[in-house]
């Protein structure tokens, strides 16, 4: 097939450091190619990719200190899209809602697959008005508050079976990483380690969004002898930091539309300790991956429990439910179904 995969402009694709969405588009644009489809993806100049690249910007606007606004650049690119779309088979957004209108425009069949979290009111309005443009949720549970929008399929996200090393023996520290904001909840895996008498290593960003949050609430913490703060890491030092763990913390408290670290975790061979928040059921396999949990208190009894798990168990689920060969597999069986959709639309018209 020929494939447009469309990026967000935020981070390059790989990221340098942070970036789930990017992340993700970068494993399934890859490994599309590998299947042999011919794949053009629409990113920013300093992405890496097998595919054909058309290049927006000159690199992720998050970390460019020129980018006042990054509204006009994803505008432009989303003209571009529209004009290379004969050329395609199929147009896969992840761009969240911002190519909606451009959708009406389009002959193409398109997908869209939504990273983020839906159970926000403001959001009503929109998906009723393009109740038309077909969706893809990235866990069930993610789809709930607009569970009436034009869903096609459930993908779970999925990594190369090779991108992480398994780690057969435990660390003695247990692990945090992603970003430090109120829903993510750093301050309850520091408190967890606390009770345990664990050392508690975190990776994590800090969008300027919450640096005030950072400062008045979670530096202070970090002074603690048992927190070690490690900043934001990228894919070279993250394979060493998640396996090297003896758990990894899941302390969300807001509806995970995923939780792409979770699996990270798991191709390392280390178990997730996560709270019941969203997608966190149907991702982990509670006694087998880690343990699932409804408290503080549930959280530091599943820290002297996971000891007794086996770490080559939690690589078997990963490389079974989580590789990107199976992403990709679930997302062509999309990409044909909206297809055969188009076809009988032109025919009964």
């Amino acid at each position: 097939m020929r494939i447009a995969q469309v990026a967000p402009l935020f981070e390059s694709v790989p990221p340098k450091l942070y970036g789930g969405t990017e992340r993700v588009v970068s494993y399934l644009t890859e490994e599309l190619v590998k299947q042999g489809h011919d794949v053009t993806l629409f990113a920013t100049a300093d992405s890496i990719t097998a595919a054909r690249l058309r290049a927006i910007v000159r690199q992720g606007l998050r970390l460019d200190p020129d980018c006042q606004d990054p509204s006009p650049y994803h505008v432009i690119m989303l003209e571009e899209v529209l004009r290379a779309s004969p050329s395609f088979d199929i147009i896969h957004f992840h761009t969240d809602y911002l190519h909606f209108g451009l959708t009406r425009r389009l002959l193409t069949p398109h997908i869209t697959t939504l990273h983020g979290r839906l159970d926000l009111p403001y959001l009503v309005p929109l998906y009723k008005e393009f109740d038309d443009v077909p969706l893809v949720s990235i866990s069930n549970s993610q789809r709930v508050p607009l569970s009436w929008a034009n869903w096609q399929a459930t993908v779970y996200h999925g990594l190369p079976l090779n991108q992480y090393q398994f780690h057969d023996r435990p660390g003695k520290y247990l692990a945090f990483i992603g970003r430090i904001s109120p829903e993510k909840r750093v301050d309850h895996a520091i408190e967890v380690a606390r009770r345990v008498g664990m050392e508690i290593r975190i990776a994590a960003k800090v969008d300027k969004a919450d640096r005030e949050y950072f400062e008045t609430r979670i530096k202070p913490l970090l002074r603690q002898p048992y927190v070690n703060y490690i900043g934001e890491i990228g894919d070279s030092e993250k394979g060493e930091f998640l396996g090297n763990a003896f758990a990894m913390l899941f302390t969300v408290d807001w509806p995970e539309p995923f939780g792409l670290a979770m699996i990270e975790a798991f191709a390392c061979g280390t178990p997730v300790i996560a709270c019941r928040r969203g997608s966190v059921p149907e991702v982990m396999e509670d006694g087998r991956t880690g343990y699932i949990v409804n408290s503080l208190d549930e959280a530091v009894a599943a820290v002297e429990k996971v000891a007794g798990l086996d770490r080559r168990q939690v690589r078997h689920v990963f490389e079974k439910r989580f590789s990107a060969t199976r992403m990709a597999r679930d997302y062509l069986t999309v990409y044909r179904k909206v297809d055969r959709q188009r076809l009988i639309s032109q025919a009964t018209a």
